[in-house]
């Protein structure tokens, strides 16, 4: 690309405990376009700028007009430690190393939340009987490298994201079972709290994998979140059983979170780890779970759930947060 500074061009990034990722955007049109969306690896580099400037260095720009980051943690004051990366990143830092003439940072859950409506069809896949709506308010909600939660309230043909750290409220244990993995992850942890990103997200799935074994009377050897899921798409019932109990309790918080947030249009669930195990979560007590809600259970009934495919839908959002309707809805 032209490596002169562009105005109207922007830099879109996406940064989890995991990966960074980048991609150029232009507004050509109605829709959003991205340009050369490209992939890191975090514990590459040293700090996000870093990172940023090896991706335009890649792609020939010298200096985007502006930039929005969504990244995984609490923003305050234009800043964020990164929860699960040990990256501290500014909104100032990121214009004097980059030299953006304006840089945002939202919440990568915010910028899923931006992007749910606009994903096509084909960018999901439907959990459950209900198609998804084009009215009422959304949730977003994914396991990863943590837990994310986001809503969307759409009212009078305004969208307004709700960034949430609802990743972090407690585990609530449905059976026999669960209220064992929680003694054993409260013991685990020296009797702290467990939150549901202890349970969903990759060092979860880990750790569910040798309680849930132990609460069962299984024995089972330690393995990463990659090779339990791996595993129980082979047929290995011991990691099958881990996936399976891994998507009840996400159905269940899931449909929590659809509760607490209103969400009547639906639920989307991001991240990396839903689309991995897609065929079982499809088959497994998620939507079960999700409905089962003693006396609202008729309210979760009439929610639809799908599953993110899309693999930038966070830079999608951070695209929307470019343009003056998303300026308005992040401020």
């Amino acid at each position: 690309m032209d490596g002169n500074q562009r105005p109207g061009l922007g830099l879109v990034g996406d940064i989890g405990g995991t990966n960074a990722r980048f991609a150029l955007v232009e507004f050509d049109g109605p829709d959003v376009r991205l340009i050369e969306p490209t992939a890191y690896k975090g514990e590459d580099y040293g700090k996000a700028e870093d990172a940023i400037e090896d991706y335009l260095a890649k792609v020939g720009v010298k200096h985007p007009d502006q930039a929005v980051v969504a990244v995984a943690g609490p923003i305050e004051d234009g800043q964020v430690h990164m929860t699960n990366l040990d990256w501290t990143i500014s909104e100032d830092g990121l214009r004097k190393a980059n030299g953006f003439r304006a840089a945002k940072l939202i919440n990568d859950f915010t910028a899923q939340a931006l992007a749910a409506p606009r994903l096509a069809l084909k960018d999901l896949r439907q959990i459950g009987s209900l198609p998804t709506s084009a009215e009422g308010d959304l949730a977003i909600l994914g396991p990863g490298t943590g837990f994310g939660v986001a809503g969307l309230v759409r009212h009078h043909g305004v969208e307004i994201p709700l960034a949430t750290e609802g990743g972090h409220v407690a585990f609530a244990p449905l059976d026999e079972v669960e209220i064992e993995v929680l003694r054993l992850l409260t013991r685990q942890l020296n009797g702290g709290r467990v939150s549901v990103e202890r349970i969903l997200s990759g060092p979860g799935m880990e750790d569910l994998h040798v309680t849930l074994g132990a609460a069962e009377g299984r024995k089972v050897e330690a393995l990463e979140a990659k090779q339990i899921t791996q595993r129980a798409i082979e047929g290995c019932a011991d990691s099958l059983a881990t996936v399976n109990r891994f998507c009840a309790v996400l159905g269940s918080t899931a449909g929590d979170i659809a509760l607490t947030l209103g969400a009547r249009g639906g639920v989307f669930i991001a991240g990396g780890i839903a689309p991995r195990i897609i065929d079982i979560l499809e088959k497994s007590p998620f939507r079960q779970r999700f409905e089962e809600k003693g006396r609202l259970s008729g309210y979760t009934q009439d929610i639809p759930t799908h599953v993110i495919l899309h693999p930038h839908t966070a830079l999608i959002g951070a695209a929307v947060a470019l343009t003056p309707e998303g300026q308005a809805a992040v401020a």
